[in-house]
């Protein structure tokens, strides 16, 4: 029997390596271990306690305000210890966080292959987004399976040299599990009248941190004020940089209901109740076009341009008075909201995580 390692540190990495987890864990010939970083402990625990899923190994690696350089450097180490007791024979990561990157030096240390969920997603541009651009980079020079959600991340790859034998192009699990859950119709139990327009907004990317998210805020406070007969819903990311300019900015506007990070089944209800989405997060950029939601990106640059190319997502930066155009847009025109409302899915049909496991299975077995 092998032994696979499955390493989640973030909520968006629990989501999109829960439908590979559990898909695992009906295969006979494979011992599933799965390690928590915990680089986000309670929006991690959140998600996992949602998909039934206990870790193994827990390193508890969240700690106020740390920077960067620490996280990485404390990841390395109690990861070396974790591979040397668990002598896995492959260890599975997703996406571009810290401790993706961590886990991919590590194991390339110990000279254990290592599978890549979500590879090839590129912006080319090493500070935006800022610090997953370069993490996905050098986790993409270091690991064996390339599990790439689209043709044009599969293209990514190969520019940069990777062999093609060593990409499958799979679907993006994220899918796998928005279908899973949203097939359950999960109920929004918040204080909300249906029958509103209902804004929900997500922001919480590093590089906006200061000046850029205070902008974004100005520009939602305006909205709220000039639209009094929409709701808007902002679940806040607990980071301190996010929640004290959020609360201090928003708070105290009638039609502006500010919470805490939403579990997984009631976000995704509160997308499907949403007229229409503004975030800067990565995941709700994959997962709301599958539910007929258009999607405005405070940002600049996007690494998952398959929606805005069909049309359904939409950048339009951080500026706050191109947030407020964009926005006002979509709510007065019915036309151009429809146009974007195409309730398509760019990034997969929810098999994803099985197309994984047979690629793993026909290495193994």
């Amino acid at each position: 029997m092998k032994k696979i390692l499955c390493v989640v540190g973030t909520r968006p990495e629990a989501i999109k390596m829960a439908p590979v987890i559990l898909a695992l864990k009906k295969e006979r010939w494979v011992d599933v271990r799965v390690l928590a970083t915990a680089q986000h402990r309670h929006l991690l625990d959140q998600i996992l306690v949602s998909f039934g899923i206990e870790p193994d190994i827990d390193l508890d690696a969240m700690r106020p305000n740390q920077t960067l350089t620490s996280l990485i450097a404390h990841l390395l180490l109690d990861l070396d210890t974790v591979l040397l007791q668990e002598r896995p024979d492959a260890v599975l990561a997703q996406g571009d966080t810290t401790s993706v990157l961590a886990c991919a030096l590590a194991c390339f240390y110990h000279r254990i292959p290592v599978g890549h969920v979500e590879a090839g997603l590129r912006t080319w541009d090493m500070q935006q987004p800022f610090p997953e651009e370069a993490n996905r980079v050098m986790t993409g020079r270091l690991v064996r399976w390339h599990f790439a959600p689209t043709a044009s991340a599969r293209q990514n790859l190969l520019k940069e040299g990777v062999c093609a034998a060593d990409i499958v192009v799979t679907g993006n699990t994220v899918i796998d599990a928005l279908l899973t859950a949203a097939a359950r119709a999960p109920a929004l139990n918040l204080d909300l009248d249906p029958s509103r327009r209902l804004v929900l907004v997500t922001s919480h990317r590093r590089e906006h941190f200061g000046a850029p998210f205070l902008d974004i805020c100005r520009a939602l406070r305006t909205l709220a004020e000039r639209n009094p007969e929409v709701q808007f819903l902002y679940p806040v990311h607990p980071n301190p940089n996010i929640k004290e300019v959020a609360h201090a900015c928003l708070a105290g506007i009638p039609n502006f209901r500010l919470c805490a990070p939403l579990d997984y089944t009631t976000f995704i209800a509160a997308m499907q109740a949403a007229y229409l989405i503004l975030t800067d997060s990565g995941g709700v950029q994959e997962e709301a076009p599958a539910l007929g939601k258009p999607v405005l990106v405070m940002r600049d640059e996007t690494e998952r341009p398959e929606a805005v190319e069909q049309g359904c997502v939409k950048l339009i930066g951080t500026n706050g008075d191109h947030i407020i155009e964009a926005v006002q847009h979509l709510l007065d025109d019915e036309s151009a909201y429809r146009a974007m409302a195409l309730g398509i899915s760019p990034y997969g049909d929810g098999q994803a995580a099985g197309r994984i496991v047979n690629a793993l299975r026909e290495h193994f077995v």
